[in-house]
């Protein structure tokens, strides 16, 4: 079977979702990058009962095919392929209906540089894209927009995107935004919190570079 390794990357990021509280049930999907197009978790599949059988590829042009297994991409794979198209740095998309960043979502609140580690997401806040119908070009192109600049962003009344340089990255984004947004909408209980000046978080967007790295 072709890219075995990532196939088996995606349902382990998947799976990683549910097991980390960021999705239940069937929502949120993942993508990885291939050397000819991307791999998709199926739509509507319990991700306990996913193996790497049921990934689905598809090319650039949105064609796609699932050799071993009668499977459709998930509804947002417009996302996916338009996101990993446009970023040629990014090699996986994780989108999740996490139960924080939704609440956000849905009061269309971006998330503001109320915390230093808002930087993780590439800028200085994390931008809530307009409202779509799921599955939709509209979506796709208003996701494209928040994320400008950004490597992640929350759509709508839906939830929100991650994107990274790999499938293990993406997902620690996830995580990171998620706990983002919990921290975000605990203060807004209090008041509405500090922010950190411009000048503030281009300190830490420096500091940040090569955080990590050896």
């Amino acid at each position: 079977m072709r890219d075995a390794a990532t196939r088996q990357a995606v349902v382990a990021t998947a799976r990683a979702l549910n097991a980390r509280g960021l999705n239940q049930g069937t929502s949120g999907n993942v993508s990885a990058r291939v050397p000819d197009g991307l791999l998709l978790t199926p739509s509507g599949m319990p991700y306990e009962e996913l193996t790497a059988a049921d990934v689905v590829a598809m090319d650039w042009d949105g064609g796609w095919h699932c050799p071993l297994s009668p499977r459709k991409p998930t509804t947002e794979w417009r996302i996916h392929r338009d996101v990993l198209a446009a970023r040629p740095e990014v090699g996986a998309v994780v989108h999740a209906h996490s139960p924080w960043a939704t609440a956000l979502s849905c009061l269309n609140r971006d998330i503001p540089p109320f915390h230093y580690m808002v930087a993780v997401a590439g800028g200085d806040d994390i931008p809530c894209a307009a409202y779509a119908t799921f599955g939709t070009q509209a979506l796709s192109d208003a996701a494209l927009a928040a994320l400008d600049g950004r490597r992640a962003c929350l759509l709508a009344n839906h939830g929100m995107l991650a994107l990274g340089a790999s499938l293990d990255r993406a997902l620690a984004l996830a995580v990171e935004v998620e706990a983002l947004a919990a921290q975000y909408t605990r203060a807004l209980q209090v008041a509405e919190p500090a922010r950190l000046s411009g000048a503030e978080m281009a300190r830490v967007h420096e500091r940040m570079r090569g955080y990590g790295r050896a």
